[in-house]
């Protein structure tokens, strides 16, 4: 595959920043530090190289510690175009743009010139929320280290933030070298040990389902993937829990279902016996059972706050009753919005407000926090072999602790137009992550007759092509003989992920419309767009990976 290809760098280590500044619950401190140590009051960094990049180390006794900014002066590579990633999922924004002072880049970026290119980012699984910015002077590498919206109390701790790879060569492709750069930011990805495709009852039930349906959606499944020797999966989204209240609440408890769903486990079985391997999708954090203590709670919040031990091992409890129903894959939604109170198109630039709130352990950082609800999903999920997708999750912290990763906003069952901007961009600008942090998930084809065939034919086709997992929200026997048998075909490239398409043309364009196969170099055309032209509403609004100067 091209774009896995080992290609020819060479690693660089930075040296000690020229510039750090320090922001504390008093006024932020500034310094041009004249080695590798420093100590300000209570306050201690170390800047150490290694053989693969740049370690960054913070310790503090009593002084709460906010935000880190490093500096360092650096030259660009001739004529060179920026990109770089997303706090979370991305929200149809990637794109390669030239140099902009005022754009943060979160947890890595790469630098494409005409002869020679550079990468610079932060090794998954960081102890700090990280992004980078790039102007004609240098780099600045900002490390927000709160305890949700105040200074953490390290309490005496000395804590590795990030460890930094900086990367050069003369490599041509940029694909190729984000997906080489992305090998070496993450050196220990769990992966799935067969393609994972199938379907996912969302983009066309939206909530509306029942155990009868489901099992309706599985014959359906099972009759589109008729000839694989893989098994599909059969997954139950938002709809089965005790207390569903449509567009109001999509919360737990998480411990039965309800009157159209009456056995749980007893459907895992159901799916099982049709031959489809059952999946769930869940939110944690969002719990309205009774038995749930206050303190539980974040502060001021209906969410659970993972840091209190109690609530912790509640989480853990509920994964394990999920795993223990027979449910092979868990797809859990909407942490990073319960735990920060932002979706990602908000955090420009900070992931959570400033605010005088914090986690019942305000010993650890919010990158920390993140780490331990993962950690324990993933080790709860491990004793059963079960699956795990995030969605709403932080990627570059999930990284080793999830098998698959939804790296996009919601495309859609309704409008092409949501389908063609959040999922064609994800998937072309996170493909480099591929097999390297994990499978990155696009997210799914919605088939409920709302949106032509034409483009849902060739999102599917893309989707199976690029080796990531295809997901189909397929209203059951809307498609005619014709169309279903080209679907047909689709889930079965899907169940095998043998062809890896690469965009060609993503340098020049938010939406890639030629796409190479990286095996024989084949090129195929894709057309993404509606004769009219795009269609949006009249409340529209995104945000702006810009760092934000106006309230």
């Amino acid at each position: 595959m091209k774009g896995l290809i080992t290609m020819q760098y060479n690693l660089m280590s930075l040296p000690r920043p020229n510039y750090i500044t320090i922001t504390t619950n008093d006024s932020p401190i500034e310094c041009r530090p004249l080695d590798n140590h420093l100590a300000i009051n209570d306050i201690e960094f170390d800047v150490k190289p290694t053989k693969t990049g740049t370690k960054i180390f913070l310790k503090a006794d009593l002084t709460p510690i906010k935000y880190l900014k490093f500096r360092w002066d650096v030259q660009w590579p001739n004529k060179a175009r920026f990109l770089g990633d997303a706090w979370e999922r991305g929200y149809g924004d990637f794109e390669w743009r030239g140099l902009s002072a005022n754009r943060f880049m979160p947890w890595y970026f790469c630098a494409h010139g005409t002869d020679v290119s550079c990468c610079f980012g932060v090794k998954v699984r960081p102890n700090a929320l990280c992004f980078w910015q790039v102007d004609s002077e240098g780099m600045t590498l900002f490390m927000d280290v709160r305890n949700g919206g105040c200074g953490v109390h390290l309490k005496g701790r000395s804590l590795e933030l990030v460890h930094i790879v900086g990367m050069v060569t003369e490599e041509p492709d940029s694909f190729t070298i984000l997906s080489e750069f992305c090998g070496l930011l993450c050196t220990d990805p769990i992966l799935p040990p067969h393609p994972v495709y199938g379907s996912n009852n969302w983009y066309y039930a939206y909530g509306n389902s029942s155990e009868k349906e489901i099992l309706y959606d599985c014959d359906y499944l099972m009759r589109l993937t008729k000839g694989a020797k893989n098994a599909p999966y059969m997954v139950i989204d938002d709809c089965w829990q005790e207390h569903p209240r449509y567009d109001k609440f999509n919360g737990g408890p998480w411990k039965k279902g309800n009157e159209k769903f009456p056995d749980m486990a007893g459907l895992a079985s159901k799916i099982k016996e049709k031959g489809a391997h059952p999946g769930i999708w869940v939110r944690l954090l969002q719990n309205e059972d009774e038995v749930i203590p206050n303190e539980w709670r974040k502060s001021g919040s209906e969410f659970l706050d993972p840091t209190h031990p109690e609530a912790l091992a509640y989480i853990k409890a509920d994964v394990k009753r999920i795993c223990d129903w027979g449910y092979e894959l868990i797809k859990h939604d909407f942490s990073t919005f319960d735990l920060f109170g932002k979706w990602g198109f908000q955090m420009n630039p900070l992931m959570t407000e400033e605010a005088n709130w914090h986690f019942h352990d305000d010993s650890i950082t919010n990158a920390e926090v993140v780490k331990l609800l993962y950690q324990a999903i993933y080790e709860v999920c491990k004793e059963s072999d079960t699956l795990i997708i995030g969605c709403n999750t932080i990627g570059h912290l999930g990284a080793g602790l999830m098998h698959i990763n939804r790296t996009g906003d919601d495309t859609s069952g309704l409008e092409w137009e949501r389908t063609r901007r959040m999922g064609i961009n994800t998937l072309a600008f996170r493909l480099p992550q591929h097999k390297k942090f994990y499978d990155v998930d696009a997210d799914c084809v919605g088939i409920d007759g709302k949106i032509s065939w034409e483009f849902n034919r060739q999102w599917a086709d893309v989707l199976a092509k690029s080796g990531s997992p295809l997901f189909v929200s397929a209203r059951p026997d809307l498609l005619n003989e014709e169309e279903f048998e080209e679907l047909h075909q689709i889930m079965l490239l899907a169940s095998k992920q043998e062809i890896h398409v690469i965009p060609k043309d993503w340098e020049d364009t938010d939406c890639p419309t030629i796409w190479e196969d990286a095996t024989n170099g084949i090129l195929e055309t894709y057309h993404w767009y509606e004769e009219s032209g795009l269609h949006f509403k009249m409340h529209t609004s995104a945000g702006s990976p810009y760092l934000s100067i106006i309230k």
